[in-house]
């Protein structure tokens, strides 16, 4: 059996010591980009790089973005781009959020800002986010055992909040509140007033309660605030003798206090607030004195890490044997009472045919793990329904929070998916940034071949198994013997072609 199945691990391209690995955080507000080496399994940090980029600000109520946005944040791609143009793909990670998830038309910036860095640009959910946001914070301050804690992330364009334990977070929610589109929505127009500021209070309190239950019942043990925002508004306790830079629930009125005191945001005066921070920070007291109300919080400490901090340590995880991916996967078999031997074997098959086409296919490990795992999924839909399970399965995967998976690593699974059988659909396809969109093909090619050797469900190994790819055509052999002594899958490979055909692809079947 190959090597992955047995150990029910994808196979990863293992980080070496001394490697470069690059974060980049898109946010709503700042650009982030911090460098760091892997010395002995550890992380030192040796680059960061920050731009106020203000993407929110160039968001309109229909998803479009204002070509001054557009530019800014093509610009400064461009700048971090120059720094790592070294580095091989599988050493940056960049990271998309809330603004990029709100664009009625995200492949077309995604596109640009590739063509920008350099490099591939993913999108994250809120709650992949937030497990990020957690996983950074908790390495950069190591919990004690058995202590929960809860993180909260202001960013310009939504807030995180996050009980977490360890390394790992128990709890995660994202709401479309941040301090960018907050001072946008209640202070449209600059002016600032105590009845604007307590409406304003009262709607984003209402968001909160929807887990301040939850969250109070399972409680924490310390509470800690990470990014820009939240550093801001310690920094801001410090300067005024308040705190030693902690927040807590008797300095954060005094701010907000002196806050109100001038009646517009061009006229905020906050001892320890820098320029680029006073036009987004009145948005950013009101959701931190939200927070604190709903979830009745006393004091909350400041972090200096954030997401791409996590990003950086999630990159270790799977450059090494502690990918989430693998633990969702099997999160989603366990769930969905996948019937297990029977996607072994397709998985199996599957990586024989990968294996034996790979390199005239130009599939990398990416591709690799992504069949992997689609081959362990495939069946999923039948917990629905056994009719269109194939469409039910991909339907759960485009639209679940899958812990460690990217919008983009969830809508290619999705596509093998649901093409894996039947008639191809290029919807999902369609959906991929287009330098995914032929490797997708090529693996759902090689997923439908496994699941069809398989249909008979037998315990036996394929005797013989050979796939390869001449004059653009992709030809398959088999045992004739053994083929004769199945006239079932003898004629499912014989109509194979007519769906192959729907991925552009040619098949060569035993006749």
């Amino acid at each position: 059996m190959n090597r992955s199945v047995a150990s029910g691990r994808a196979p990863v391209l293992p980080l070496q010591e001394g490697d470069l690995l690059a974060a980049i955080d898109l946010g709503s507000n700042s650009f982030h980009m911090v460098v760091a080496r892997n010395v002995l399994g550890q992380l030192r940090t040796i680059d960061r790089l920050r731009e106020t980029v203000r993407l929110a600000d160039g968001l309109d109520e229909r998803g479009g973005l204002s070509p001054e946005a557009r530019q800014r944040a093509l610009d400064c791609l461009s700048r971090f781009g120059e720094r790592i143009r070294d580095f091989p793909p599988h050493a940056v990670r960049a990271i998309a959020t809330n603004t990029v998830r709100a664009l009625r038309q995200p492949q077309v910036f995604l596109g640009e800002g590739e063509v920008a860095l350099g490099h591939a640009i993913e999108v994250v959910s809120g709650r992949e986010e937030a497990r990020l946001i957690y996983l950074g914070v908790a390495h950069a301050q190591p919990p004690k055992p058995a202590q929960r804690r809860l993180v909260i992330d202001i960013g310009g364009g939504s807030t995180e909040c996050i009980i977490g334990s360890g390394f790992d977070a128990i709890e995660r929610e994202s709401l479309q509140i941040g301090c960018v589109a907050s001072t946008r929505r209640f202070f449209p127009n600059g002016k600032l007033t105590k009845k604007r500021w307590k409406e304003a209070l009262t709607e984003i309190e209402a968001e909160f309660q929807q887990f301040a239950g939850l969250y109070r019942t399972l409680g924490w043990q310390e509470a800690i605030g990470s990014s820009g925002t939240n550093k801001a508004i310690g920094e801001i306790c410090a300067a005024m003798k308040l705190t030693k830079g902690a927040v807590t629930a008797e300095a954060l009125p005094v701010v907000r206090d002196r806050l109100l005191s001038a009646d517009r945001i061009e006229a905020i005066d906050l001892p320890g607030l820098s320029e680029d921070r006073r036009p987004i920070i009145a948005g950013g007291v009101l959701v931190l004195e939200a927070a604190f109300e709903t979830l009745g919080l006393k004091r909350m400490l400041v972090s200096k890490a954030a997401m791409r901090e996590g990003v950086l340590h999630d990159m270790l995880g799977r450059g090494g044997a502690d990918d989430p991916r693998d633990g969702s996967i099997d999160a989603l078999v366990q769930r969905y009472g996948i019937d297990r031997a029977q996607a072994a074997r397709v998985e199996e098959t599957a990586m024989r045919l990968f294996d034996q086409v790979a390199e005239r296919w130009n599939l990398g490990e990416d591709e690799r793990r992504m069949l992997l795992w689609a081959a362990r999924v495939h069946e999923l839909g039948l917990a629905i329904a056994h009719s269109q399970y194939h469409v039910h399965g991909a339907y759960v995967l485009e639209h679940s929070d899958i812990s460690g998976f990217t919008r983009q690593e969830q809508l290619f699974l999705a596509a093998l998916v649901r093409n894996h059988r039947r008639n191809i659909s290029n919807k999902l396809l369609d959906a991929l940034p287009d330098r995914l969109l032929l490797p997708a093909r090529r693996c759902t090619a090689l997923l439908r071949l496994a699941v069809l050797l398989h249909r008979s469900h037998e315990a036996e190994s394929i005797p013989r198994l050979e796939l390869r790819v001449a004059n653009g055509t992709l030809a398959i052999a088999l045992s004739p013997a053994w083929l004769d002594e199945r006239p079932l899958l003898h004629s499912d490979l014989a109509h194979e072609p007519e769906g192959m055909a729907g991925l552009g692809i040619a098949l060569q079947v035993p006749v």
